[in-house]
């Protein structure tokens, strides 16, 4: 890996966070670990790392609220790991802006897959979106080069992942999008794997739309995947 990325561990379970580091150190990762919220987030606004990966359960400062705050100024990948494995606590999750929600225990060469896959799309975002065209859908306007979506001017608020994926979405507009190729355009996974993530994020992007009055909608193509249309 020549580009050493730095990523920023926050979990109260110190055994974890060890086994954690030390595989994503064979990675090529630099890796620093806390254990309470309140550090990571001090830490991140003193050196903001490349990517989070962060418990829900810590001291100081819960996973969920340190989540929001980091959203708030950066679109930094945000992994969260939990042992809360109910569907409330993941939508909760994905709903304040994380990229991804892995439950505990998992196998570490699953995280780092999706690890590898987050940051592969980030690059082929670098390569391949930034110098696209705007992209105008009834309410909406998409910049693929400022990487925000505004509807009737205001700024939908989208995280990264969200962006790139309702980018796409428009790009093929009135055609059904799969979720395989979804995951595959978007996330970057080459291989089969857990389709909750396309269908959580879409469930929030329509959110934001809705909250933001917009008249775009995501139809989802039963079986298959999604679709967005170009009129009302």
């Amino acid at each position: 890996m020549t580009d050493k990325k730095l990523i920023y561990i926050a979990d109260d379970e110190v055994n974890i966070c060890n086994i954690i580091k030390s595989f994503l150190n064979k990675e090529g990762y630099e890796v620093e670990i806390f254990h309470d919220g309140y550090s990571i987030l001090e830490a991140f606004n003193t050196k903001p790392a490349d990517m989070l990966l962060i418990d829900i359960m810590m001291p100081q400062i819960d996973g969920f609220s340190l989540c929001a705050s980091i959203r708030q100024k950066s679109s930094v990948p945000i992994i969260i790991v939990s042992a809360k494995d109910t569907e409330p606590d993941k939508i909760a999750g994905l709903t304040l802006g994380s990229d991804d929600y892995l439950t505990k225990p998992f196998s570490p060469m699953e995280l780092i897959a999706r690890i590898n896959s987050i940051f592969r799309r980030i690059q082929l975002d670098k390569n391949n979106i930034g110098n696209g065209n705007l992209i105008k859908i009834l309410d909406i306007s998409i910049n693929p080069n400022t990487k925000q979506a505004d509807c009737k001017g205001k700024n939908l608020g989208l995280t990264g992942m969200e962006f790139l994926l309702l980018y796409y979405l428009a790009k093929n507009k009135d055609r059904a999008v799969s979720r395989s190729e979804l995951l595959d355009k978007v996330w970057g996974f080459e291989n089969e794997v857990e389709t909750r993530a396309t269908d959580d994020m879409v469930k929030r992007i329509r959110r934001k739309l809705s909250d933001a009055g917009s008249m775009v909608r995501i139809d989802t193509v039963w079986g298959f995947g999604f679709k967005l249309e170009d009129k009302e």
